[in-house]
Formats: structure tokens, C-alpha cells, sequence
């Protein structure tokens, strides 16, 4: 699943228009929803630039894309910017005088260099969570189903919320690596103030797509080997993906129904419904009731229609269901 940030900003403050949920440019006078958030952001990279630390600096830029329409020359021009800096900070060497304060202390000099560069350190230790935090995930479903299905089921997860971080890096907005919990699954943390929510949905369904694609290359390794340890894969991981199709919560499914309005919530419902007479997957009633949830009690629609997200969900939703159908289990885990 991917966190996000919830929209804050409800009316334009240069002329005080209502603004729709997700709007980066007020639709009246036409000026930037966030353009304080952006200065703030521009005013502290800049003051980064001339202390030549060029890597938070470049990250305080990468922080205001979210706050500006993709297609925007401010938009563009931040993404140049920050490859520039980004080559900046490859070429910027330590600078001389931690050598000379070295030289000066003598024999605690290296402990002063090391204490110098503790900041350093430690954000290299947090940068390790994701492979710490995936090692004692696979460590759990070893222990639990055996080391082959521990492995495959670790990648399947994997997979999916790369399917999350590789949907956002490529919109180029600012996201970290995966974060594993194990016994419960993973997430992927990033910025979405400012986003549309169609963009918010189409990113939350990129983790169920991905998993939906590693279950059928898991589904035809099966069908060429007749290996079930490859069938146990492919009906896990969809089973799995299936659940998080779920609108509720803070799963994926939940993020991707913001984006439809009541009578696609109930399309979205009369679709799980049909694929459960198609496919006879129980979990497919669950996505139907949390769809009916969304359309009858909840309060967050969307000023207009994403036809794009619906058949989206749908689509994600059928494949699931069909390599289900098609492999042999009968439950989750190793047969």
C-alpha cells in the first residue's frame, strides 16, 4: 500500500474561491493553491545552495512538484535544476578543513571527522530500514510456511510496492524505498499534497497492478513446470492483492475509490458482483460491500467523474479474480 498526505487548502487565498479537492491552480484568478508551501521551499533551497550542500538542497526543491501542475515551466524547471545539483553534489569534495581540524587534534582528530559526519551516518542507517525491514519480513513467513515459499511470497510483496515507488518516481515526485511490517505487509511513504486525486488513485492501483503481473508470471512458470510451489505463489500474491483492492481503511483500494464519484462507486459495486458470478471468488464480495460503503456513507466525493479509475480498478480487479480461477489451491500459502 502507499501513504499519503491528505489535502489541507479548501479556498484560493488571493481571491478566496471554493477550490476543488486536489487543485494546484485556483480556476479564477488563476494563481498557485500552494505558492506560500513553494517559497518557504525555494527561500530554504536556496539557502542550502550557498552553504553547498547540494543534496538537501535538491531535495527541498523535488518537494514543491507535488505543488505545481505537472506541465507547468515551473515544474519543468525544477526537475532541471535539481539533475544540476545533483551533479554538483557528485563533484563537491569534503571540504579542507575537516583534514586541518584532523591535523590540529592530533590523535582524535579521526574521532572528529567521524563525529562531524555523524549526521551522515545516521541517515545512512535509517536509508537501511527498507532491507533490515524486508529481511525480517521474509524471516516471518519462512519460519511460517517454509523457506521457498518465504522467499517468493517476500519478492510478490515486494514487487507490489515497488509497483507503488516506481508509479511515483516517475511523475517525478519525491518518495522513500519500501518499509516492511512484518506479519501485517508494507508501505510506501510519500508526498501527495497537491496532487490531483486521479493521480493519487491511478499511484495506489500501480502496487495491485504490479502483484497482478507477478502473479501471472508466477501462473506460467506453473503451467510450464507443474511446480505447486509456483501455483501457492501465483494464488497467494493474487489473493493478497485482492484484499488490498478492498475500499477501506488504508488500503490501496480505499485511496483509488477517492477518485469516483457515487454512481461509479456503484458500477465499481455491480462489477464485483458480476466477477463473483464469473469467477466465484468470496473476496470479491468484500471489495462489493466496501465499494457500497463508499457510495452510501462516505462524505469524500469527487467533484467529477474518473472513468479512468474505474475501468482501471475494474481491469486489476478481473485479472485477480481470473488467475485465481485458474490455479489450483485451496487457500493461501504452500499446498
Amino acid at each position: 500500500m502507499s501513504s499519503i498526505t491528505p489535502q489541507l487548502i479548501r479556498t484560493c487565498r488571493r481571491c478566496s474561491t471554493d477550490l476543488t479537492p486536489g487543485a494546484l491552480v485556483c480556476g479564477s484568478c488563476h494563481a498557485l493553491v500552494h505558492s506560500e508551501q513553494l517559497d518557504q521551499l525555494a527561500a530554504e533551497a536556496k539557502e542550502l545552495e550557498s552553504k553547498q550542500d547540494y543534496r538537501r538542497a535538491r531535495e527541498r526543491w523535488l518537494m514543491g512538484l507535488p505543488l505545481l501542475p505537472s506541465n507547468s515551466r515551473q515544474a519543468a524547471w525544477i526537475q532541471s535544476h535539481a539533475r544540476s545539483l545533483d551533479t554538483l553534489a557528485d563533484q563537491t569534495q569534503p571540504p579542507p578543513s575537516e583534514n586541518k581540524w584532523a591535523q590540529k587534534l592530533g590523535p582524535v582528530g579521526p574521532l572528529a571527522v567521524l563525529l562531524a559526519k555523524g549526521k551522515f551516518l545516521l541517515s545512512t542507517v535509517f536509508k537501511l530500514k527498507f532491507l533490515l525491514s524486508f529481511v525480517a519480513f521474509f524471516g516471518v513467513y519462512w519460519a511460517a510456511y517454509g523457506m521457498k515459499f518465504g522467499i517468493g511470497f517476500a519478492a510478490l510483496i515486494l514487487i507490489h510496492e515497488m509497483g507503488h515507488f516506481i508509479d511515483i518516481t516517475r511523475r517525478g515526485l519525491p518518495a522513500d524505498m519500501p518499509v516492511f511490517l512484518p506479519g501485517f505487509g508494507a508501505y510506501v511513504r510519500w508526498q501527495a499534497l497537491g496532487v490531483p486525486i486521479e493521480t493519487q488513485a491511478e499511484v495506489s492501483l500501480a502496487g495491485p497492478l504490479a502483484g497482478l503481473l507477478a502473479a501471472i508470471a508466477c501462473a506460467a512458470i506453473w503451467y510450464q513446470t507443474h511446480d505447486h510451489l509456483w501455483a501457492a505463489l501465483a494464488y497467494s500474491g493474487a489473493w493478497l492483492n485482492l484484499l488490498n483492492l478492498i475500499p477501506v481503511w488504508m488500503l490501496d483500494g480505499a485511496h483509488a475509490a477517492l477518485a469516483l464519484t457515487k454512481n461509479q462507486r456503484l458500477i465499481l459495486l455491480m462489477g464485483c458482483l458480476g466477477l463473483w458470478v464469473i469467477f466465484h471468488s468470496n473476496s470479491l464480495l468484500l471489495v462489493a460491500i466496501g465499494a457500497g460503503y463508499q457510495a452510501f456513507f462516505a462524505k469524500n466525493l469527487p467533484p467529477r467523474p474518473s472513468l479512468t479509475t474505474l475501468v482501471y480498478f475494474i481491469a486489476v480487479l478481473a485479472g485477480l479474480s481470473a488467475i485465481m480461477f485458474v490455479v489450483p489451491s485451496h487457500g493461501f500459502g504452500p499446498q
